[in-house]
């Protein structure tokens, strides 16, 4: 399974570097949106890493397919604070590990 990572190309730019080739920059929100339903779609990725500002820019219902995917897992990161990841995390294993 792969990992693909979604975010602007500062974002991006350390994914790269760690080795994973799998990245989107796309610019804009009907091209972001497309990336995503794409994703959703493709077999062989198992996880897909964005930036949580770009998370919560989606329209809500691609959001809310997004959290309630499984395969791919989808996981939002960034410097804001998210509890997309946490709740990722409750979902997986049923157990709040922040607590």
């Amino acid at each position: 399974m792969e990992i693909a990572v979604v975010g602007s190309p500062e974002f991006t730019l350390g994914f790269q570097l760690a080795g994973i080739s799998t990245l989107y920059n796309p610019e804009g929100e009907e091209a972001t949106s497309k990336v995503f339903r794409d994703l959703l779609t493709t077999k062989g990725v198992g996880i897909v890493v964005v930036d949580s500002a770009v998370l919560s820019s989606l329209p809500d219902r691609l959001r809310e397919r997004l959290s309630e995917s499984v395969t791919p897992t989808v996981l939002g990161i960034g410097t804001e604070e998210d509890t997309t990841l946490r709740d990722t995390i409750r979902k997986a294993i049923g157990v709040d590990l922040w607590k």
